[in-house]
């Protein structure tokens, strides 16, 4: 019997998703059986009434599952289906991950009765919160001893416990069976510990966090599949629910994925799926591309052999692979892949960021057909490149930019004005952050309309060295009630200025009616302070730039979060503790380096934005975009073989193909040189007309840079070094 479901297998840009949105398409057309005769079935044998929630489901009309492997894919994908059917069929797109959220919640009250749980509505954990909790929880178990043991420290050991029970869950592999795995994929290896130890480590964070009814992602993924996909109740609502899954990139799905699949293809559903075979970016991150790859036994593969429109992939993947794999190999490279070589990463950083600026300047290229790749962006590459680009008014859009919160100085100035309005917060607040705080909330109504980046340049009436000559004479610290006292105080006060001591004189009055509120317990939560802060001083009427935007949102997002977990946890377990160890933790948090979520939507509202695309690869090839040109900077790092994201430790113990198989080093080389290839067969096929390797001889440490790519570098033909004359710019 030939199967109705179809698996689409093709390189990058060789029209899977395109083909996928046909299909659907085409069964619409066609009034499939499988799916069209839903959709034209009538409500008018519906009943009236309501019989509870389980009942509503039932009358539901199927829908069409679409799945994507991240959020902006899914946003793409989602959008690209309902134009395509005129909206006239109910679709509902997600990622995998969260689709096993929404039905874990959906079915609480499954779960309550099966597992035993207390009745209460769950709520998930953020990361930064997960980790936090766990800590605490472990941190009696987890001694001096124990961290010399691991080799690191807590805060990392916590991290990779915590990644074990997710690698776990995303494998299908109930918590329990953990151990077993471990210690037979560890074998006689005495530089880690014991796997009971980890195991009995998660059994208690899991048991910890269902009693209060706290979701992880890995908590979330194993109540899905060791329990939902499990009941017979669920199973005949799911297969109500949807007649059809489109599921794109089945390449990065975790394998939990492929049960759900199949069990949808069991109860009649019909599917399409695209695999991409050079694809498999978040290998060791959760995704399992082979178990995924066994699903299309089931369906009818279609093989898209079609080259990607205008990409060198075709010109170039055989040449480059076969250079990095036999490096002996004497060939050259064609005159479309330059080279930028030079001695120092410093002097290699300007030289590209000048190579982009005259190409743009010259019109040779627009700056959204640019891509900046590499292994990895530190913070001293990503400000060089930025900062040059900007001085030539060439705007520059980071992908995925999660850099710490505490890094804006935004935000910084926000939790200093949490630090002097709640007492007993005066230890967490300088006369350095008081200095920024104020040329922070000083900032100026109107920008000058020809402002070209609008973050960097905005105005303030007092200027930093205002701002600490105020700091130092108007600061009084204290470890309660830290204090800012009138501009008068300063004998000098009179060189502050006019602007400056008005700017100055609006923030304390303002302060001390927050103070004031507060003590008569008007302000809501620390929540409601940051709120009116922001509406304040920084809103104030004006178009703040995304970025900015963006990070004022993640703070008060995480601070809802923040505050709504202190709650559970409270009405739990009450402790005894002083008002305010809430906010102090809160702001610690942010303190040591805690990367948040992204807010939603992650990206500007609009068209394609004109600007120079700064990615890592990991960044660049899970965004699936292409470009004309692309610089992939660092080009002798050895980071290339790692495809610019670290695998998560015991990743390869949970593949579904090798379960708790021990990892030699020979596995891991053949592993890191798959990588390689398919990082470069990917790269090429999202780029169509020129491509250069940036090297520098020494890397940021100073050390030799001999990675894998260096035999790339060496067979350019067209090299531009220090001494050439081709990279005389203007810029100063």
């Amino acid at each position: 019997m030939v199967s109705h479901s179809v698996w689409i297998v093709g390189t990058s840009r060789s029209g899977k998703t395109a083909r996928l949105v046909e299909q659907f398409c085409n069964w619409v057309k066609s009034e499939n059986k499988y799916i069209e005769s839903f959709y034209t079935k009538k409500s008018a044998n519906k009943k009236s009434s309501h019989v509870g929630e389980f009942s509503d489901l039932k009358q539901t009309e199927p829908g069409v599952l679409v799945l994507a492997a991240n959020d902006d894919n899914r946003r793409e994908l989602g959008d690209i289906i309902v134009t395509s059917t005129f909206g006239k069929y109910p679709v509902r797109a997600k990622t995998p991950l969260g689709f096993f959220q929404d039905e874990v919640i959906l079915f609480w009250p499954l779960l309550i009765n099966s597992l035993n749980l207390k009745a209460q509505f769950p709520v998930r954990l953020r990361p930064e919160t997960e980790q936090e909790l766990a800590t605490k929880l472990w941190r009696s178990q987890l001694d001096e001893e124990i961290l010399r043991l691991a080799g690191v420290n807590e805060s990392r050991l916590v991290r990779r416990i915590l990644d074990l029970l997710q690698l776990a869950a995303y494998s299908g592999v109930p918590c329990e069976d953990i151990a077993q795995i471990l210690a037979r994929g560890l074998g006689e290896n005495t530089t880690t510990l014991e796997p009971e130890f980890l195991a009995s480590l998660l059994l208690d964070w899991r048991n910890w966090c269902l009693e209060r009814g706290l979701l992880t992602y890995g908590i979330i993924t194993e109540l899905y599949s060791q329990h939902l996909l499990n009941d017979r109740n669920y199973q005949q609502h799911l297969a109500k629910r949807y007649q059809a899954v489109l599921a794109d990139d089945v390449d990065d799905y975790p394998s939990v994925a492929r049960l759900l699949f199949e069990l949808l293809l069991d109860q009649g559903a019909v599917g399409a799926f695209s695999y991409n075979p050079d694809g498999a970016v978040r290998l060791g991150l959760g995704a399992d591309p082979n178990y995924l790859e066994g699903l299309a036994k089931r369906c009818r593969v279609e093989i898209l052999t079609g080259t990607p429109p205008e990409s060198l992939g075709e010109e170039l993947t055989k040449q480059m692979v076969e250079l990095v794999t036999e490096p002996m190999v004497l060939l050259s490279l064609p005159e479309i892949v330059h080279s930028i070589q030079t001695t120092s990463r410093a002097q290699l950083l300007r030289q590209t960021a000048e190579v982009i600026a005259n190409a743009i300047q010259s019109q040779q290229v627009q700056p959204e057909e640019v891509a900046i790749i590499a292994p990895g962006l530190d913070a001293i590459a990503r400000y060089t490149l930025v900062e040059i680009l900007i001085k030539q008014n060439i705007q520059v859009e980071s992908l995925n930019d999660q850099r710490p919160l505490i890094s804006s100085p935004v935000i910084r100035a926000l939790l200093t004005i949490l630090a002097l309005v709640y007492p007993g917060l005066g230890r967490l607040v300088d006369r350095d952050a008081v200095a920024e705080m104020l040329v922070v909330l000083s900032r100026k109504q109107q920008l000058p309309e020809n402002s070209t980046d609008a973050m960097n340049r905005v105005s303030t009436n007092i200027d930093p060295v205002r701002a600490g000559l105020i700091a130092d004479y108007c600061f009084v610290p204290h470890p309660d009630r830290p204090n800012l006292l009138p501009v008068s105080t300063f004998e000098r006060w009179d060189r502050i200025g006019y602007a400056a001591t008005t700017a100055y004189n609006e923030i304390l009055q303002w302060l001390e009616q927050q103070r004031s509120q507060q003590e008569l317990r008007l302000i809501p939560s620390p929540i409601s302070l940051l709120d009116r802060a922001i509406q304040r001083f920084l809103w104030n009427g004006s178009n703040l730039p995304y970025e900015q935007l963006a990070a004022l949102r993640e703070l008060l997002e995480t601070a809802q979060h923040y505050w709504e977990i202190d709650t559970r946890l409270r009405q739990i377990a009450p402790v005894e503790t002083t008002p305010y160890t809430t906010i102090i933790e809160f702001i610690q948090l942010l303190r040591r380096g805690t990367i948040t979520a992204n807010p939603y939507p992650v990206r500007p509202i609009g068209g394609v934005r004109k600007a120079v695309t700064l990615a890592t690869i990991f960044q660049y090839r899970s965004s699936r975009r292409s470009h004309r040109w692309h610089f992939w900077l660092d080009a002798g790092s050895p980071l290339w073989a790692k495809g610019g994201a670290a695998t998560l430790f015991g990743a390869p113990f949970f593949l579904r193909d090798r379960l708790g198989e021990p990892w030699t080093a020979e596995d891991e080389k053949l592993a890191e040189e798959q990588r390689l290839r398919r990082i470069l067969t990917d790269l090429l096929s999202r780029v169509s007309d020129r491509v250069y390797l940036c090297h520098s001889d020494l890397a940021v440490n100073g050390q030799e840079q001999l990675g894998p790519l260096l035999p790339l570098v060496n067979a350019c033909v067209t090299v531009i070094s220090e001494s050439s004359e081709n990279l005389r710019s203007p810029i100063s």
